[in-house]
């Protein structure tokens, strides 16, 4: 255990040292881009260990996370619409959601533009709603409407908890950042399947 918490504690030094550079920002937009369509990670990982270790620029994270996220959500939209056989089906099949897949079509089928602003704001897999919402045809102008909504909805919530109270927990989060940060990496897992399992 002692070697995990060293490495996270260089990885800590690290990433502060990143953090300041210009190119931080653009590794954010990148993960949430790529999230949006077919990457497994949510971009608040990184959103998080930015707005801890720069609190003054959480909004701006936000922003950049939430730019990317919409953009992604489009690249998914094009992913479902023109090439839902060659990487849409693969990428599904690949996350094991061809189940949520079908459930999603029901969804969208009841009222689309609140299916896609849940599936925005809350850890369900965004991608499949992304994927779906092209393979099935939705509009393309409720997709993006419902992105705009909840994805800086939710990514501006987490960077607002770390702009107002960040600075006054920085200190604790230091001296015990090793153990909080395998705490939230379990929380994350266990949400997505707990996610899973219901949805």
């Amino acid at each position: 255990m002692k070697w995990i918490f060293g490495w996270i504690r260089r990885l800590k030094v690290q990433v502060e040292s990143y953090a300041s550079k210009p190119w931080a920002g653009w590794a954010l937009f990148i993960v949430a881009f790529v999230e949006s369509s077919f990457f497994p990670i949510p971009p608040d990982v990184l959103l998080i260990a930015l707005a801890l270790l720069l609190p003054r620029k959480s909004f701006w994270y936000a922003l950049v996370c939430s730019i990317g996220s919409v953009l992604g959500g489009m690249f998914g939209y094009l992913i479902g619409l023109e090439f839902f056989e060659l990487l849409g089906q693969p990428i599904i099949e690949f996350y094991g959601v061809q189940q949520q897949y079908h459930e999603v079509q029901r969804l969208y089928m009841e009222n689309a533009f609140a299916a896609i602003a849940i599936a925005g704001f809350t850890p369900i897999p965004y991608k499949v709603f992304t994927i779906a919402a092209g393979a099935f045809q939705v509009s393309f102008t409720t997709l993006v409407t419902a992105s705009l909504i909840s994805r800086p909805a939710r990514f501006f919530l987490v960077a607002g908890l770390f702009y107002w109270f960040g600075p006054r927990v920085k200190p604790l989060i230091d001296k015990y950042f090793e153990v909080l940060t395998i705490a939230f990496v379990v929380l994350l897992i266990l949400g997505f399947v707990l996610v899973r399992w219901i949805f």
